[in-house]
């Protein structure tokens, strides 16, 4: 059988760090055991759902190399729906319900009121003819929900959270579609990944109380009932996901100069008893991919930690990996001097500007005026080769007895403006002779 996953976002935004953490594992799954991810863009409201944003989930999974195999829009499929959805009608599975919002509110309140649980009455199937002939006529379409089994007992093998049960007779019965004809998240879904193959549904742990209704869906449709996964929500440092992370579209890390493979190395282990490691490729994430591994407490994401990441796979990147990103002059010999001192790619324009200049260096301290101009003299006549800066220090401390940081920070301030920086044995030779000799007079 071919493993089929599935990531359902909806084009209403753009995707953050917590349905990401859900893509990436579908991904991972799926690639680790052969099969197939799908994207299925659940884009049933209208009035939200746009082009624009669709098009914004499919740039970021491909700037995160997970293109999906298929891609599948839910407001393609309106008559799929229909057609199931009548078969549920008739064999008395979902029914029509008139009560407004306020009375449901109502309702709901007087059984809190009386400490029992929420649960929907089934009011509506008591209805007689004449009832709903009378809130017809006062102009009220009706909702419909579906009809649980109250004598089936719900119960599954979560492959995270371990076996599950659930009474139906404490669970509302679903509200599946709205008076205007508009389909709920509940009921497609269900279609969906039956028509589509679906055989792993991996989701957030929000989904287990909807997981047992549908269970029900996919019996009530003659369907065979998928493996399923619910994972612990992602959290922030602080143990609640920040409003600024939560909204925090994928592009912005990106202009961040944080690498892709940074946030899924993060967000593949975190909430696991797996180590996060900066690698370099998804490969050997893949392949020690486990839900044996996944732990039960929330996933906590720390910026902090993604740019600490993604600088320790930045320095590990090879000059092909990063060339059409770097300042056009740069070469191979550049990235690998500057590539020690950058957090992210995009540091690099911040010192390429200490070889390309102009730089602002302070003004030498009085002790260090003749020692810089000894510095300039010595330069001018020496072969300005790789080993340049040993050259001149060597004869710079032979000359004036000067020795660590008053043999070698003056001149770095100098030649760079700044007090630390780059390894100057590798800088030097990128700034050049005439450069340098102009910097140090």
């Amino acid at each position: 059988m071919t493993i089929r996953t599935r990531f359902a976002p909806s084009p209403t935004g753009q995707l953050h760090v917590g349905n990401l953490r859900t893509a990436i594992h579908n991904w991972m799954w799926a690639r680790r055991q052969g099969g197939e991810f799908w994207l299925r863009l659940d884009d049933t409201d209208m009035a939200r759902s746009t082009e624009e944003y669709a098009q914004g989930i499919r740039d970021d999974l491909a700037w995160l190399g997970m293109t999906p195999d298929k891609e599948v829009k839910q407001s393609e499929r309106f008559d799929i729906y229909e057609a199931r959805f009548t078969e549920l009608k008739a064999a008395r599975r979902v029914y029509p319900c008139y009560e407004s919002a306020q009375e449901l509110d109502l309702k709901r309140k007087v059984l809190l009121g009386r400490g029992l649980p929420p649960v929907y009455d089934r009011g509506a199937l008591a209805l007689t003819a004449d009832e709903i002939a009378a809130y017809e006529a006062e102009g009220r379409s009706p909702h419909w929900r579906f009809k649980l089994d109250h004598d089936s007992a719900i119960e599954w093998d979560d492959m995270i959270r371990g076996p599950q049960h659930f009474d139906a007779k404490l669970l509302s019965d679903p509200v599946i579609r709205r008076g205007d004809g508009s389909w709920l998240y509940m009921l497609p879904s269900v279609i969906d990944d039956i028509e589509m193959g679906i055989n792993l549904v991996l989701r957030g742990e929000d989904h287990v109380s909807n997981t047992a209704a549908q269970l029900q869906m996919f019996t009530a449709l003659g369907s065979n009932v998928p493996d399923f996964a619910h994972e612990a929500l992602l959290v922030g440092s602080e143990g609640k996901l920040s409003k600024r992370l939560g909204s925090l579209g994928i592009s912005a890390f990106r202009e961040q100069g944080i690498e892709a493979i940074a946030l899924i190395a993060l967000l593949a282990r975190i909430g696991t008893s797996d180590p996060v490691i900066p690698v370099i490729e998804a490969a050997p994430l893949i392949e020690s991919f486990d839900f044996a591994y996944f732990g039960r407490a929330p996933a906590r994401f720390d910026d902090q930690e993604l740019k600490l990441l993604n600088q320790k796979i930045v320095h590990q990147l090879d000059f092909e990996a990063v060339q059409d990103r770097l300042p056009a002059a740069m070469n191979e010999q550049a990235w690998l001097a500057l590539r020690p001192n950058v957090e992210s790619v995009v540091d690099t324009k911040i010192w390429w500007k200490l070889v390309t200049g102009p730089i602002d260096a302070p003004a030498p301290e009085t002790d260090d005026t003749d020692y810089l101009a000894l510095a300039h003299q010595l330069l001018s006549g020496m072969n300005f080769d790789s080993d340049i800066w040993k050259t001149l220090t060597t004869a710079l401390k032979e000359q004036t007895g000067r020795k660590g940081k008053m043999l070698f920070l003056p001149l770095r301030r100098a030649l760079t403006g700044l007090d630390h920086g780059p390894d100057m044995s590798a800088l030097l030779p990128l700034i050049g002779k005439d450069q340098a000799l102009t910097r140090l007079s």
